[in-house]
C-alpha cells in the first residue's frame, strides 16, 4: 500500500509542489513558527533516499570519470557565471535577487536526477556515482563559490553554509549507504516503505519555506514575473547545455541520459533550505520560484529526448 501511495505521490508532484508553495504563503502566519524543522526534515528526506545505496555505486565513476568532471563543471562554475551575468544585467542594483539566482544554480544536481535516469533507461551506476560524489562535494563547492560571485555585496557565512550542507546532505547519505552495507542491501527496502513520508516531508519543508517568502510573492506583479521567467530560462538553459555536451562528447545514449538529468536538475529543496536558513527572505524567492519548474522541465526534456532518440534509431535503421 506505502509503494502504491509512494507511486501516486511521484506522479503528482509536479503539482504538490506549487500547492505546497501557494498553502505555505497562506498559512504563513501559523507555518513560520516552525522553521526550525526544515533542516531535520530535509535530513530525513536525504537518509530516506540514500538507504537504497552503496559504496559500490562510487566506481561508476572512476570507470568513466569524464562525465562527472564536465557535470561539475557545468553545475559549479559554468551555470552559476551565467546566473551571475544574466542577474548583473537584468537585476543590477538588486543584489539580493542575483545571490538568489546563483544558489539556484550552484546547489548539486538533484537526488530525484536518479529516478528520471531509471524511467529513460541510462547508465544507473554512473547516475548513482555523479549524485553521492556532488553530494559529497557540495560543501565545500557551494559555500565559496557563492562568496566568489556575491560575496563582495552579501553577507555569507561560508563555515554555517559548510555545516548546513554536512548536517543536511553527507552526513544522512553516508549513514544511508553506511545502513545499506551493514544490512546487505536490506536496507533499501526500508528505504522504500519510508519513501511516501519523504515526499510529505518534502511538501512541508516546499510549504514552510513559502511561509517565510510570502511577503515576497503574496502581492503578484510583473517583477515577480520576470523573476519567475528568468529562473525559468535558466534551468531550462542547464539541461540544454548537459545534452549538447553529452553529445559533443560523444557518449553513448545510457551516459548522454544521465548528463541531461544529474546537469539540469537541482536539488533545489537544499538550495530553499540554505537560503531560507542562511540568508535573508529575498534570496530564496529565485530558488523557491525553481521549484515550480524542477519536475515539468525534467519530463519535458525527458520527452524531447526520448523522441529525438527515436528518430535517430529509425534513421540508422534505414541507413542500415
Amino acid at each position: 500500500m506505502l509503494q502504491t501511495i509512494n507511486r501516486q505521490l511521484e506522479k503528482w508532484m509536479p503539482v504538490i509542489t506549487p500547492i505546497s508553495v501557494l498553502a505555505g504563503v497562506l498559512l504563513a502566519e501559523n507555518l513560520i513558527e516552525i522553521t526550525f524543522l526544515i533542516p531535520w526534515l530535509f535530513a530525513f528526506m536525504t537518509l530516506t533516499g540514500s538507504l537504497g545505496s552503496n559504496f559500490s555505486s562510487l566506481k561508476g565513476v572512476i570507470k568513466k570519470p569524464l562525465p562527472l568532471f564536465v557535470i561539475i563543471l557545468l553545475l559549479h562554475l559554468v551555470m552559476p557565471s551565467i546566473a551571475w551575468i544574466v542577474g548583473q544585467s537584468v537585476y543590477a542594483n538588486d543584489h539580493m535577487t542575483i545571490t538568489g539566482l546563483v544558489l539556484a544554480s550552484v546547489i548539486p544536481t538533484g537526488i530525484t536526477s536518479f529516478i528520471w535516469v531509471t524511467i529513460y533507461k541510462g547508465n544507473i551506476g554512473l547516475a548513482l556515482s555523479i549524485i553521492l560524489f556532488d553530494t559529497m562535494l557540495s560543501p565545500f563547492l557551494v559555500p565559496f563559490t557563492l562568496s566568489y560571485f556575491v560575496g563582495q555585496k552579501v553577507q555569507i557565512n561560508v563555515l554555517d553554509i559548510m555545516y548546513g550542507l554536512f548536517f543536511m546532505v553527507v552526513i544522512p547519505s553516508l549513514l544511508g549507504m553506511m545502513t545499506n552495507h551493514l544490512t546487505k542491501g536490506r536496507s533499501a527496502k526500508a528505504g522504500k516503505t519510508l519513501a511516501p513520508f519523504s515526499k510529505l516531508a518534502l511538501a512541508s519543508v516546499v510549504m514552510i519555506n513559502g511561509a517565510v517568502i510570502s511577503p515576497y510573492i503574496k502581492v503578484f506583479n510583473v517583477r515577480l514575473l520576470m523573476i519567475a521567467f528568468t529562473v525559468f530560462l535558466l534551468a531550462c538553459l542547464g539541461y540544454f547545455i548537459a545534452w549538447i555536451l553529452g553529445i559533443l562528447l560523444k557518449r553513448d545514449r545510457e551516459t548522454q541520459i544521465v548528463m541531461l538529468f544529474t546537469g539540469g536538475m537541482r536539488n533545489i529543496s537544499a538550495g530553499a533550505v540554505i537560503a531560507v536558513q542562511y540568508f535573508p527572505p529575498a534570496v530564496a524567492v529565485p530558488v523557491v520560484l525553481g521549484m515550480l519548474f524542477q519536475q515539468i522541465l525534467a519530463s519535458l526534456f525527458g520527452f524531447l529526448f526520448h523522441v529525438i532518440d527515436q528518430k535517430q534509431s529509425i534513421k540508422n535503421e534505414v541507413s542500415a
